[in-house]
């Protein structure tokens, strides 16, 4: 039998692209995550560092590109599509805030070098 080769050469050229992609991302956190330049270090936003902002949105974008090629997400239906990453998003969005601002108390009172039962 014949094979079609043609879906074969896309699929391996579509693999090496998505892997070009999530590298070039993974580099570039991993170069700021060594760097740490100063003016992304000592600029706060809505109380977390700039640089920590930059590595949550690079990692949910790594997320939702994953689950975009490898899930096969960009075939289904917009409705689909947008239930599965928006959800993701959302909740994802919503761990990593409340572990920063949990992290970030308990840090500041473990500095202060006593613990504070205000309940």
């Amino acid at each position: 039998m014949a094979h079609d080769t043609t879906h074969e050469g896309s699929a391996t050229k579509r693999i090496w692209f998505v892997f070009a992609i999530l590298s070039v991302v993974t580099i570039a956190e991993v170069i700021l995550g060594i760097i740490k330049p100063a003016f992304l270090t000592d600029t706060m936003f809505l109380g977390m560092r700039l640089l920590n902002w930059i590595f949550i949105i690079l990692t949910i974008y790594k997320a939702y590109y994953i689950a975009w090629s490898f899930m096969h997400l960009e075939h289904e239906t917009k409705g689909l599509r947008r239930a599965i990453v928006w959800t993701s998003i959302f909740l994802i969005s919503y761990l990593i805030f409340i572990l920063l601002t949990e992290g970030g108390y308990i840090y500041e009172v473990y500095k202060s070098g006593h613990v504070a039962w205000d309940f």
